[in-house]
C-alpha cells in the first residue's frame, strides 16, 4: 500500500469518520498501480444480477468463474474488486488480502417490475469476507427512493461502526425522468449531490451528457451559465458539487465500447479532477489479454500529471 501526501490530504477530508473507515479509504487509495496517486480504478462485477449471467459473461466464457474476476483485478493492479454476496464468497478465499474488495450489498434485476433494489448480504458478511467497504444502490427519481435512501442509512451507519468504508451507486431512474434524462448533466449533479449529503465515502455516478432534462434545476444551469460543453467542464462540475471536490467520486464505464471512445472518456475524467472510473462490462465483456492491455492504457492516463 502506498501512503502518500495526495492521500493524506483527501483522507483529511473523513476526518469525522472513525480510524477504521479512513484506514480502508487508504488502502484502496494505496492499492495497485495508482496507489498514492488519488485516483482509482475499481473492477464491478454485478452485472450477472443487474443484467442475467449470459448478456453479461456469455461474449467472453472465462467470465462465468468467479476466480476469473478477481484474479483480473489483482493482475491489472487495480484499486478494489466489488462483487454481491456469492461471487466473493466462491474467490475471497483463494486471493485473500491480495486486493481491497467492496461487498455490492444490495441488488436488481431486470426480470423486476419496480425500480427498487434488494438487501442481498449483511455487514457481517463483508466483515467475515475481509472485505475494505460496502456498496449500496439508490435509485434517485424512484418510486422506490425514500425506502432505498432509509435502507442505504441504515447499512451505512452499521458498516462504519465497525470500520467499513462506503460506496453509493446513485442511478438516477423513474417515471418523471426520461431515459436521456438518467445522463442529464442537471440529474447527475442531483444525484451526485444528494449522495454526499447522505455522507458516501466514495460517490459512484454515470458520466454526464450535456443535455438538460426537463426539471426545475435546469434553470439554475441556464441563469447561472454553467459550463457543460465539454465532459471535462461536466466532471468538473460533478467534483464541486461534492462539497468543492471533499468526496470521492468515479465514474461508471457503461455500456460497452470501443478503446477510441473509453480512452476519451478517461482523459476528460482525470482532466475534469475525477477520481477514477468503476467499469465492469469494458473490461470482462473483453479477452483477458485485451482487458489488461485496455486497462494499462487507463492507467497510464490516470498516472500522468
Amino acid at each position: 500500500m502506498k501512503v502518500s501526501n495526495t492521500t493524506k490530504k483527501i483522507i483529511s477530508n473523513y476526518t469525522h469518520e472513525n480510524v477504521g473507515v479512513r484506514s480502508n479509504l487508504m488502502r484502496i487509495l494505496g492499492q495497485g498501480k495508482l496507489g498514492g496517486t488519488g485516483r482509482m480504478i475499481i473492477l464491478p462485477v454485478d452485472q450477472g444480477f443487474e443484467h442475467g449471467p449470459d448478456r453479461s459473461f456469455a461474449v467472453n466464457p472465462a467470465a462465468y468463474d468467479p476466480n476469473y474476476h478477481h484474479q483480473l483485478a489483482i493482475d491489472a493492479g487495480l484499486s478494489a474488486y466489488a462483487a454481491p454476496l456469492g461471487l466473493l464468497q466462491t474467490s475471497s478465499d483463494n486471493f485473500h488480502g491480495q486486493i481491497p474488495t467492496i461487498l455490492k450489498i444490495n441488488s436488481s434485476n431486470t426480470l423486476a417490475t419496480t425500480l427498487d433494489q434488494a438487501v442481498t448480504g449483511s455487514i457481517d458478511d463483508a466483515l467475515k469476507l475481509g472485505c475494505s467497504a460496502i456498496g449500496f444502490t439508490i435509485y434517485p427519481g424512484s418510486d422506490h427512493n425514500f425506502s432505498l435512501i432509509e435502507e442505504y442509512q441504515s447499512l451505512s451507519h452499521e458498516a462504519k461502526a465497525k470500520g467499513l468504508a462506503v460506496v453509493l451507486w446513485a442511478y438516477a431512474r423513474g417515471t418523471s425522468i426520461s431515459k436521456k434524462g438518467e445522463t442529464a448533466m442537471n440529474i447527475i449533479s442531483y444525484a451526485a449531490h444528494m449522495s454526499a449529503l447522505l455522507g458516501a465515502n466514495i460517490i459512484k455516478v454515470k458520466l454526464p451528457s450535456d443535455f438538460l432534462e426537463e426539471d426545475p434545476t435546469k434553470a439554475a444551469f441556464e441563469n447561472n451559465k454553467i459550463e457543460i460543453r465539454s465532459l471535462k467542464d461536466r466532471v468538473a462540475h460533478i467534483k464541486k458539487v461534492v462539497f468543492e471536490g471533499k468526496r470521492l467520486v468515479v465514474f461508471s464505464g457503461g455500456d460497452a465500447k470501443n478503446d477510441s471512445a473509453l480512452m476519451d472518456e478517461i482523459k476528460a475524467i482525470h482532466a475534469g479532477g475525477g477520481n477514477g472510473s468503476i467499469i465492469g462490462r469494458n473490461c470482462f465483456q473483453r479477452k483477458r489479454e485485451d482487458s489488461l492491455a485496455l486497462l494499462d492504457k487507463m492507467i497510464q492516463i490516470y498516472k500522468s500529471k
